[in-house]
C-alpha cells in the first residue's frame, strides 16, 4: 500500500479535500475520481465540466500528469440541502510553469464531492505566456 502524504491547508479541516489534494499528487487519479459522488462534475479552466467518475478519472490521467497541487489556505460554508462549500487558494506547479489556483468545492451531506470548480488566478499578462 502505498503511503500518501497528506497538505495541512489552513483553515480548512475536511479529510475529503485533504485526500483530493493527496491522491492528485500520488498521481493516484482513480482513487481521486472515487471522491466525487457518481455523477459529481470537474470544471477544469477553460473547458467543458467533466462529470462522472469515469470521466474524471480518464481526464486527470490525460491532463494531471506531472502536476504538483500546493493547497495553502481556506474557507468552508454551509449551503441549502446539507451541502458544503469550501473554497481553497493555492498554487499548481506543472513540469513547464507554476499558478496560483482558487478551488472551488460543494461536497454533498455523504462528504462525496459534488463538484469542484478551478479557476487560474493569474493575470492576463501571466495567461498570455501560457502555452497549451
Amino acid at each position: 500500500m502505498t503511503v500518501i502524504e497528506t497538505t495541512a491547508i489552513a483553515g480548512i479541516v475536511e479529510p475529503v479535500i485533504e485526500a483530493y489534494f493527496a491522491t492528485l499528487n500520488a498521481g493516484q487519479f482513480e482513487a481521486t475520481a472515487d471522491l466525487f459522488a457518481v455523477n459529481g462534475a470537474l470544471h477544469p479552466p477553460f473547458e467543458s465540466p467533466v462529470v462522472g467518475t469515469e470521466a474524471i478519472a480518464a481526464y486527470l490521467k490525460a491532463e494531471a500528469q506531472g502536476m504538483t497541487l500546493y493547497p495553502r489556505q481556506g474557507t468552508k460554508e454551509p449551503l441549502e440541502n446539507n451541502r458544503t462549500q469550501v473554497n481553497v487558494t493555492g498554487k499548481v506547479q506543472t513540469p513547464l510553469f507554476g499558478v496560483r489556483v482558487a478551488w472551488t468545492f460543494i461536497l454533498q451531506e455523504n462528504h462525496q464531492i459534488e463538484s469542484v470548480e478551478v479557476n487560474l488566478l493569474a493575470s492576463l499578462a501571466e495567461l498570455a505566456n501560457f502555452q497549451r
